[in-house]
């Protein structure tokens, strides 16, 4: 999307750096670019060599696991293909992910796939980057607790589950894991999601907004929690503007006046920085 790319129909030009400098005037410091397969991590590296601020994970998302399957003639291949690139790049990937697994979209990927290689990841990537880990998980968490229970030497730099939108008790046992959760746009569509965000430790929140997914859109609940209004354009693309639905980094200033509000009016100010130190503590 942000090469100008809308369901194969180009729209626009490439505006990554506009993007960027939206993100950079807003306060981000530092983005990480989320890779989902050996490819991505590839073309991430590419964009994150061009600026100090941008790094990189190294890792299969789950729907995109059956690859392990069909890109090399062994899954420790695809294995040994990943840990050369973080040989190469140690100073600019930061996460192993994003992984996990994702029930809901088994269309692309089984159970049992899903479940094998995400305990290959963690035992043949864990231990060998030491890096925190960047989970997915869609109606998945007891499985996904399950698998990380079993394999706590794997990752004793704890690790994230991101875009997160599962129950109470699903938050708490993956805390007591020693994990962090993240949250975005599509951790606070409803009442029930931001009841559960209230009760997260302050300690062990993320922000994030996984854009150009999981905006804050009018239908969610938290949407009446927003004070900042970026502008924005659902035709004739104006590169100083967002497009369409594509979310963009700079919105992270939403995720934090919501959470704010739900965390009982808590200083905006206070809270980013808390934030910010959790954020550093984890992935640097």
């Amino acid at each position: 999307m942000y090469s100008g790319m809308y369901n194969g129909s180009k729209k626009h030009e490439p505006d990554i750096d506009k993007v960027l400098s939206r993100a950079w005037n807003v306060g981000l410091e530092k983005i990480f670019i989320t890779a989902g397969n050996l490819s991505d991590v590839r073309n991430s590296l590419k964009l994150a060599n061009t600026n100090d601020r941008l790094y990189t994970t190294v890792g299969v998302h789950p729907t995109r696991c059956s690859e392990f399957d069909t890109e090399f003639p062994t899954p420790s291949e695809y294995i040994q293909n990943l840990k050369q690139e973080f040989d190469s790049n140690i100073d600019k990937i930061v996460a192993l992910g994003e992984f996990g697994l994702d029930y809901e979209r088994t269309k692309f990927c089984d159970v049992e796939t899903q479940k094998k290689y995400f305990r290959l990841q963690l035992e043949q990537l864990g231990p060998y980057t030491n890096l925190p880990l960047f989970l997915h998980c869609r109606a998945a968490a007891t499985d996904l607790h399950e698998i990380l229970s079993q394999n706590l030497s794997s990752f004793p730099r704890g690790g994230v589950v991101h875009s997160f939108d599962g129950s109470e008790e699903e938050m708490k046992n993956f805390v007591q894991l020693g994990l962090h959760i993240g949250l975005n746009g599509c951790s606070l569509k409803t009442e029930e999601n931001c009841k559960v965000v209230k009760e997260i430790p302050v300690e062990r929140i993320l922000f994030e907004t996984d854009a150009p997914w999981c905006g804050i859109r009018p239908s969610h609940f938290s949407s009446s929690f927003v004070k900042t209004k970026f502008p924005a354009v659902k035709k004739n693309y104006d590169e100083n503007m967002m497009y369409k639905t594509r979310n963009e980094p700079h919105t992270i200033l939403n995720i934090l006046e919501i959470v704010a509000h739900i965390k009982g009016d808590m200083d905006p100010a206070d809270l980013a920085s808390k934030v910010y130190e959790n954020t550093l503590k984890l992935f640097s």
